[in-house]
């Protein structure tokens, strides 16, 4: 089993392949040794620019659930995977998840149409495959027809590398997860295994910069992360409650929050981390995961790092890398080795899966082209904007969607609609040009994010409002979840983005 990072949080490779384990304290002292000697490595290796240097390439992780025919949770995954036989295609956290792994290019020309077009293939026969067992995959950020009695051990993939962080994160916490969610209907419940993180479905955009730029990049991406969620937002409902426009992001911090109450009083600090501050050098990330966050998976490689780098070699720095797997920050740092040379990335984390392939295309294009342009610009926005104002940002998009008001440095608070039409979109377009994006293409992706800023339907709007007429109609709660989760995908696999999605009359 390979752990891939915190589970159904990252899909990069961050680590060994583990089997069923008992941590010891000595395990523990061994492994906290082997961490700081692995960033004492990382930290020489920045300054001897040890790393590729290709600012230009870009990836994609997409994951999905799976549902039956009637819109039901399926939990057979592993049956589906089977079907699938694709390498680009992996299990998750719950038997309801599969992943898709986007090989990482250029960003250039006619890139993104390009992955548009790939990603869409690779969608189309994974569903005719994944049909063929009973099953049809669907891109949306919490499924909506999940319902809370699922969310038990029972329903964790058959992986042991799910089963040793459950029992580590349970381990450190001594107690049953509490999670609040307030909204039009509120929830409050408790979770006896990390399975509800598993209801988080997400896309994750890597680009990969040179160390020199890795801070700009990533104090550009926390600082946008609000707009991002509030464009975007998919995951209304929770357990057959309507709570926050994107309840993803309050569910994951929660589901993965190892902290009794007494230690979230003190102030210790969560798992699940926007982070504190705007940051000078992306050592800054590394170091602080170590200072804060003790160790989940204490799992020692034989690898002498600093002999390695010595030899004239790339080390792996597996611990530092599973170690970071196991802190889920918004914008994550990645190191990796690839072909004997190691690169550093920004992994955006806080998008939800779908609704349609061109919805996330035009999402990752208003990413990349938005955070090139800040970045280039004469005075970045993070000397402008308190990081505590960007983490706000953040919560307040989660919580309305598209309704959010959010704080921009020069326009203070202000519609979201009104920020990304007047501001962001102009930058954006900037942005893929200055990436080499042909401009039609950019053309198109970016008005589909002008499209939804307009008609304020995105897919948390969409679903509630289909929902809303269903039940007006007089289906139950639980009947117009299922029946809308069907139309769902239904337009899903017409490609067409959502603002253009039709509502029930």
């Amino acid at each position: 089993m390979q752990v891939r990072g915190p589970v159904s949080a990252s899909g990069s490779p961050m680590g060994r392949d583990i089997q069923a384990i008992k941590i010891s304290g000595d395990d523990r002292r061994k492994y906290r040794d082997k961490l700081q000697r692995s960033l004492d490595v990382f930290d020489r290796m920045l300054r001897e620019s040890r790393f590729e240097d290709d600012p230009a390439r870009v990836g994609l992780e997409i994951e999905l659930n799976l549902v039956d025919l009637d819109g039901e949770p399926s939990m057979c995954n592993a049956v589906v995977l089977d079907a699938i036989a694709d390498p680009a295609w992996a299990t998750e956290l719950g038997q309801f998840n599969l992943e898709i792994n986007v090989p990482p290019r250029q960003l250039d020309g006619d890139a993104l149409a390009e992955l548009e077009t790939e990603v869409r293939a690779s969608l189309n026969a994974a569903d005719g495959k994944a049909q063929s067992t009973g099953s049809r995959l669907v891109m949306v950020g919490i499924l909506p027809t999940l319902a809370e009695d699922q969310m038990n051990e029972e329903v964790l993939s058959a992986n042991e590398r799910y089963l040793v962080l459950n029992e580590q994160i349970f381990a450190a916490r001594g107690e049953n997860i509490r999670i609040e969610i307030d909204g039009p209907e509120p929830l409050l419940t408790y979770a006896d295994s990390i399975t509800p993180e598993a209801a988080c479905t997400s896309v994750q955009l890597h680009i990969q910069v040179s160390p020199e730029a890795f801070a700009s990049y990533w104090n550009a991406a926390q600082a946008i992360a609000g707009v991002q969620v509030a464009l975007a937002a998919n995951s209304p409902f929770l357990f057959g409650r309507q709570l926050w426009h994107e309840t993803r992001i309050t569910l994951f911090e929660q589901a993965t929050d190892t902290r009794p109450a007494e230690l979230q009083h003190q102030g210790v600090r969560p798992r699940v981390w926007f982070g504190e501050r705007w940051i000078t050098s992306v050592f800054d990330l590394f170091e602080e995961n170590i200072r804060f966050f003790p160790a989940l998976l204490p799992i020692c490689e034989d690898e002498d790092p600093l002999a390695e780098l010595d030899r004239g070699g790339s080390p792996q720095l597996a611990e530092m890398s599973l170690h970071n797997g196991t802190v889920y920050r918004w914008n994550r740092p990645v190191y990796a080795v690839v072909d004997g040379m190691p690169h550093l990335r920004v992994e955006n984390r806080v998008l939800p899966a779908g609704p349609s392939v061109s919805d996330i295309i035009a999402n990752a294009a208003f990413y990349y082209g938005l955070v090139r342009a800040l970045v280039e610009a004469q005075r970045p926005i993070w000397t402008r904007m308190s990081f505590a104002t960007a983490a706000e940002n953040l919560r307040t998009a989660a919580r309305d969607g598209l309704d959010a008001q959010l704080y921009w440095p020069g326009l203070g608070e202000v519609p979201v609609s009104e920020l990304v039409l007047r501001r962001l979109l102009p930058l954006a377009r900037e942005g893929l040009a200055r990436w080499g994006v042909h401009r039609d293409h950019a053309g198109r992706l970016l008005g589909i994010i002008e499209q939804r800023c307009l008609t304020g339907q995105n897919g948390a709007s969409w679903q509630i409002g289909e929902v809303a007429a269903l039940t007006s109609a007089g289906a139950s709660r639980h009947e117009a979840l299922r029946v809308m989760t069907q139309r769902y995908i239904e337009h899903m696999h017409t490609n067409q983005p959502v603002h253009t999605w039709p509502l029930s009359h």
